[in-house]
Order: structure tokens, then C-alpha cells, then sequence
């Protein structure tokens, strides 16, 4: 059984910086850099946002892949996944598919697909972006 933290908040904060384009991602004691793709005025040089949200989607996957198999006492060989995003070419304010490709060894297929299920079943990240769902941007002017 998947442990829900219930009323669970986790933030980040991001930070312009003097070179326009390029921001410092903070997350908890973590720092890194993030820039906005080339085409939308950035330098385009470091992972982006649209690569954000697909390295939250991988490491969400391996990770409750992982938990799940610990569970079931299954020993993976190995695991890794690939994960991809096609932008909508008759809206660009959405994807049109963003794929997920698992590749778990060691162990049968039918334990992998069971594997994978525990993700998609439990994964906010994943079912959040599979249902569309809310979403809110506010915007306060500090004095």
C-alpha cells in the first residue's frame, strides 16, 4: 500500500538571473540552473522546463517502481525509463503526447507491467498531467 502524506505541501523557488533567460531553481538545500529555450530569448545552454517536468516524470517512475518492487521482494537487474514529449503543432500551449518507455530487467513481463501499474496508479506527477488537472498562476507586487 502506498503510504499519501495528506496535506502535504512542497515548494520550490526560482530566481532570475542577470543573464536574461537563465534562472536558479532552489529546492530545499539543492541549487541548480535552469534556462529558457533559445527560441523563447534564452541562452537555451542548460536543462529547460519542458526537460524539468520530463526528469520529475522519470524519477517519480524508477522511484515507485523501485518501492514497489522492494514490496513484492522482486529483484530488478536493472531499470530505467525514457521519457518524451511531442508538442501539439495546432496548439503550442499544449503537448500531444508525452510517452513513457520502461525498460525493467530481471524479471518477467508480466511483473513489469504490474511494476509500472503501481507507478501510474500512484504517481501525482503522472496523473495529474493525464487529467489535466488544476492548475492556478497568481501574482502578488511586493512593496
Amino acid at each position: 500500500m502506498t503510504e499519501v502524506v495528506q496535506g502535504e505541501v512542497v515548494a520550490i523557488r526560482a530566481q532570475a538571473l542577470d543573464t536574461h533567460g537563465r534562472f536558479v531553481i532552489s529546492a530545499r538545500h539543492n541549487h541548480f540552473v535552469s534556462d529558457a529555450k533559445a527560441s523563447a530569448g534564452g541562452p537555451g545552454e542548460a536543462v529547460q522546463a519542458g526537460e524539468l517536468l520530463l526528469s520529475s516524470l522519470a524519477s517519480c517512475g524508477l522511484a515507485l517502481v523501485q518501492k514497489e518492487a522492494d514490496a513484492r521482494g522482486v529483484r530488478l537487474a536493472q531499470a530505467e525509463v525514457a521519457v518524451s514529449f511531442e508538442r501539439d503543432p495546432e496548439d503550442g500551449t499544449r503537448y500531444r503526447a508525452i510517452t513513457l518507455d520502461f525498460a525493467l530487467r530481471g524479471v518477467p513481463q508480466q511483473t513489469a507491467q504490474a511494476l509500472v501499474d503501481a507507478f501510474t496508479g500512484t504517481c501525482p506527477i503522472y496523473n495529474t498531467l493525464r487529467r489535466g488537472g488544476p492548475i492556478a498562476a497568481r501574482v502578488r507586487v511586493p512593496d
